[in-house]
C-alpha cells in the first residue's frame, strides 16, 4: 500500500513497467499534476482533521473550536496551533504520570490487534506502529534509491527502541525486497555478510556505511553487488556521498522522523527532496506557524494523512525552503532542501531565556518590519543583545525607539536595534543568532 491519498482511501500503486530502473516512477501519483495533487491534499484534510478530533483525545481537546469542514484550504490550516515535540513529549509524559493513555492522546490506536509494534524515542516518546503495509510510507524512497523486488537489501538501521529497522523493514517488504536485519555495530560481522550474501545495497546511517567500507577496504574483502544504498538519520554531506560513488555506491538520502514516518527523499536528480505523497508540509517562520514565502528557509510543520496516528501540523523542530519548480526526474511534487539545521533557537541571555516566538511577537507590533534576527554577542557574564531588523527606512529613529522598548517589553532585557535595508538579512532560518564567544 503506497502513500495514502485520505485517511480513508489508499492510493493502490498501478504496476510499473521496468525499464531503466532511475527513470521509472513508484507511482502514479508521483507525475500527478500539481494541482490534482494539492486538491487530493485539501480534499482529505477536513476528514482528517474530524478524524483526529473523533479517536485521538489530544486533538479533540487542541482543536475543540475548530470546525473540521471548514480547514480545506492551506490559509485555514494556517489558522490551527502548531503542536511542538516539547508539547507532545509533555502530555505523554502526564498522562502516563497519571496512569494514563502512554500516546498521551494523539494515537487513534489502542494496543491489540491493530497496532503491532511500539516503540520509543529519547524523551521519552512513544510511538505507534499500525498493521497497515508500508505503514511509514518508505517504499517510494527506496524506489527512487534505486531498489527493486527481488532485490536483498542490508539493513542497518537500529531495530530496538527506536522506530528506524522497522520503518525501512516494512518499506522494503512492500517493495518486494528481502532484508538482512543487520542492525548497528559489529562491523567484522557487517562485512561478513555483506560479502556471503551479496545484498543489492544498504540501507541505513551514511556514517556507519563509511565505517563499514572502510573496514571491508581493510581487512581486502571485496564487496561487488553492494552498488546502491538509501542512507537517513544525520547530515549526508556532498563530500561522503562523492566519497561512496567513487567506490561504486550510488546513495540517495531521505527525510523521515519516529512521528511522521517519510516525509521527502532524494532522486537521480539531486536537486532537493521530493515530498512524500501522504503530508502536507509547511514551512513556518521559527517560533510562529506562520507560513513563509516560497524560497525563505523557516521550520518544517507537517501534517500526516496517516489515520492510526494523525498528527496535525506537527513541528519538526528542522529547518528547511520550499525549492521553486518541479524535479528533472518527472515527479511533480514539491521539493525541500533538505535538512538545513535546527529551528529551536532558544537562548539564555543575562539568565533570562529568550526564544524566536518573542521575536515574532515583536515583529508583529510593526508592520513596517518584515524579517527580524536578534544577534547574542559578547562573552560569558557580558551578554549584548542586537535586534537587526529589515525595513524600507532605515533611518526611522523613532521606530528604532519604539522596538528596543518592545524587546524591553517582551524579553525583559534591553538590546541594541539596528534598521537594515529589505532583504540583507540571510535566508538560513535564524531568529536568534548566538555569537558570544565561550572561550
Amino acid at each position: 500500500m503506497a502513500g495514502l491519498i485520505s485517511p480513508e482511501i489508499p492510493f493502490k500503486r498501478p504496476a510499473v513497467p521496468q525499464k531503466d530502473p532511475m527513470s521509472q516512477h513508484f507511482d502514479a501519483a508521483e507525475t500527478r499534476a500539481p494541482e490534482v495533487r494539492e486538491a487530493a491534499l485539501l480534499a482529505a484534510l477536513p476528514a482528517q482533521i474530524a478524524h483526529a478530533k473523533a479517536k485521538a483525545p489530544a486533538f479533540a481537546d487542541l482543536l475543540q473550536d475548530v470546525d473540521a469542514a471548514r480547514v480545506n484550504s492551506r490559509a485555514a490550516l494556517a489558522q490551527l496551533p502548531v503542536v511542538r515535540k516539547h508539547e507532545l513529549l509533555a502530555r505523554q509524559k502526564a498522562a502516563r504520570a497519571a496512569g494514563g493513555d502512554v500516546f498521551g492522546g494523539f494515537s487513534a490506536l489502542g494496543f491489540g490487534q491493530g497496532m503491532t509494534r511500539v516503540f520509543a524515542s529519547p524523551g521519552t516518546i512513544y510511538e505507534p506502529e499500525g498493521t497497515r503495509g508500508d505503514y511509514w510510507r518508505m517504499a517510494r524512497a527506496m524506489f527512487a534509491a534505486g531498489f527493486r523486488s527481488g532485490e536483498l537489501i542490508h539493513n542497518s538501521f537500529s531495530y530496538h527502541f527506536t522506530p528506524a529497522g522497522s520503518m525501512m523493514e516494512t518499506g522494503a517488504h512492500a517493495l518486494g525486497c528481502t532484508v538482512f536485519p543487520g542492525g548497528t555495530g559489529q562491523t567484522e560481522q557487517q562485512v561478513a555478510a555483506m560479502a556471503e550474501l551479496q545484498p543489492a545495497g544498504y540501507i541505513g546511517t551514511p556514517s556507519f556505511f563509511k565505517i563499514i567500507l572502510e573496514k571491508a577496504a581493510e581487512q581486502g574483502v571485496a564487496l561487488p553487488s553492494v552498488t546502491k544504498a538509501l542512507v537517513s538519520g544525520e547530515a549526508f554531506p556532498p563530500s561522503l556521498r562523492d566519497w561512496m560513488a567513487e567506490r561504486g555506491v550510488a546513495a540517495y538520502q531521505c527525510y523521515a522522523t519516529a512521528d511522521l514516518g517519510l516525509i521527502a527523499y532524494e532522486t537521480a536528480a539531486r536537486e532537493g527532496l521530493v515530498l512524500d505523497e501522504g503530508v502536507i508540509v509547511e514551512i513556518v517562520r521559527p517560533g510562529t506557524g506562520d507560513p513563509v514565502p516560497e524560497g525563505e528557509v523557516g521550520e518544517l510543520v507537517v501534517t500526516t494523512l496517516n489515520p492510526d496516528y494523525p498528527l496535525i501540523r506537527f513541528g519538526t523542530g528542522d529547518l528547511s525552503a520550499i525549492l521553486h519548480g518541479t524535479c528533472p526526474t518527472g515527479r511533480t511534487g514539491q521539493r525541500i532542501k533538505g535538512w538545513m539545521g535546527r529551528a529551536d533557537q532558544t537562548t539564555k541571555v543575562r539568565g533570562m531565556f529568550v526564544h524566536p516566538g518573542q521575536v515574532a511577537e515583536i515583529v508583529k507590533r510593526f508592520p513596517e518590519v518584515g524579517k527580524a534576527r536578534l544577534v547574542v554577542t559578547g562573552e560569558m557574564a557580558n551578554d549584548q543583545m542586537a535586534l537587526r531588523v529589515e525595513t524600507a527606512n532605515t533611518t526611522d529613529e523613532a521606530l528604532k525607539a519604539r522596538l528596543a522598548e518592545a524587546v524591553r517589553e517582551v524579553t525583559k532585557l534591553r538590546s541594541e536595534v539596528l534598521l537594515v535595508a529589505t532583504g540583507s538579512l540571510a535566508n538560513d532560518g535564524k531568529v536568534i543568532e548566538d555569537a558570544r564567544s565561550y572561550q
